[in-house]
């Protein structure tokens, strides 16, 4: 379920002056932002695994792209998170 305040930050932040004020100083940007502790926490750390299930793929990678996470990285983070997906949504552990 994507979270709307998430996307909302994200969003904000792909204009230069606010892209300007969350490198500076993120902790105030955040205030505007009612994201849960847990979010609110997963944003601060980059915690892609939290965050993407919660945020459009393009927001996802824009954020990431200003965060410094290279894109085959991020790439190869979410195809690991789908295939663990997977794997668990089947319940099956057996591949063959």
């Amino acid at each position: 379920m994507t979270d709307y305040w998430l996307s909302k930050l994200f969003f904000d932040i792909q204009s230069p002056q606010n892209l300007a004020k969350w490198k500076s100083d993120p902790e105030s940007v955040l205030a505007n932002y009612p994201l849960s502790a847990e979010m609110r926490a997963a944003v601060l750390a980059d915690d892609l695994e939290t965050i993407a299930p919660h945020v459009n793929a393009y927001l996802l990678r824009f954020y990431f792209s200003i965060s410094g996470m290279k894109e085959d990285e991020l790439l190869a983070r979410l195809h690991a998170m789908k295939a663990d997906a997977g794997t668990l949504n089947t319940g099956d552990t057996h591949h063959g």
